[in-house]
């Protein structure tokens, strides 16, 4: 089954990639099947472990083979042409991360397998799913959230193979990534819109500790005191009797949809009565109730730029853009 030639200016461990191919494409070896092992390829054709377990990586790298612990290696995949596979790790699904996601495949070039996975904002599906695929992939894209002591997980990877997208830990920083500065977004953009919100009498922040970036809020309080400004942190909407002159400010849109319907049932009107921040544009924002303003990143560009980065094997950090759009809700 393995071919291996002198003097044909072919690594041999090239040749040993392009045997198993051209078995796994005539038909001779299915998915499923056992391929000859690393130590029988070595003493056939008089090689170095090193040389055939160069070409089993790259291989399983792709997702051609794969190892079962002291069986040996197996068909995992019958597409060859898949030349490089990347784990991409989200806490969630929704329609920013499906722009972050859609963009990412527009600017990745030919014949690249990404596997989606989630975690959920649970640590124990975040280090199993790491910890089930250390080795499979070309490259690592980790979506840490706000899971702490994500670092002692993401080590087990190679570091010139991780990218770490959205949130910053400070035991992150060795890796290259894309992210945002939530500390200094709020709190820079709220600043942007100061002669609006003067307005209200009392800003109201909806932060769950489970789901958003500790530094909104560090951001968030930081406005509020150098303006001098009356505010309150709260978990959700739920038992939320809303008043007069309160201007609200909401990371997730599930409590935009509540404050809209409290609204309308108190008869309350948008700007006037109250004010609203909402947190990443969509298109359905610029329509709703007139427009909602929002503070956003460009997911599309987040995207965009982390395909270049694997593409051009960039290690280094990149701030992603953020913009505040004022509409009538404020």
């Amino acid at each position: 089954m393995i071919q291996i030639k002198k003097d044909i200016g072919v690594p041999k461990y090239k040749q040993i990639i392009n045997s198993i191919e051209d078995a796994i494409l005539s038909g001779a070896l299915e998915k499923g099947d056992q391929i000859p092992s690393i130590n029988s390829i070595r003493d056939a054709h008089k090689l170095s472990r090193d040389t055939v377990l160069m070409a089993f990586n790259e291989l399983k790298n792709r997702g051609i083979i794969k190892s079962v612990v002291g069986k040996g290696y197996y068909v995992s995949s019958s597409d060859v042409n898949v030349a490089q596979k990347i784990f991409l790790l989200f806490d969630e699904l929704n329609s920013f991360k499906e722009d972050l996601y859609n963009s990412f495949l527009e600017h990745l070039g030919n014949n690249i397998q990404v596997d989606i996975f989630f975690h959920h904002f649970n640590p124990t599906i975040f280090s199993k799913l790491i910890d089930d695929n250390v080795g499979d992939y070309n490259y690592y894209v980790i979506m840490p959230a706000n899971l702490e002591h994500t670092g002692k997980y993401i080590e087990k990877l190679p570091s010139d193979k991780v990218y770490i997208l959205d949130q910053m830990h400070d035991d992150l920083k060795e890796y290259a990534a894309i992210y945002q500065d939530f500390e200094k977004v709020i709190r820079d953009n709220l600043a942007k819109a100061l002669h609006l919100i003067n307005k209200y009498d009392k800003i109201i922040l909806i932060f769950s500790e489970d789901k958003q970036p500790q530094g909104m809020l560090k951001g968030f309080k930081s406005f509020c005191d150098t303006h001098n400004m009356s505010f309150e942190v709260i978990k959700s909407l739920s038992n939320r009797i809303l008043k007069q002159g309160e201007l609200y400010i909401m990371p997730d849109d599930r409590s935009l949809l509540q404050i809209i319907k409290k609204m309308k049932s108190k008869r309350l009107l948008l700007a006037k009565d109250i004010g609203i921040i909402s947190y990443n544009d969509t298109l359905l924002k610029e329509i709703v109730e007139g427009g909602i303003t929002t503070i956003s990143t460009d997911f599309y560009k987040m995207g965009q730029r982390l395909a270049e980065m694997i593409t051009n094997k960039e290690l280094t950090k990149v701030e992603n853009p953020n913009r505040l759009i004022i509409r009538n809700s404020l």
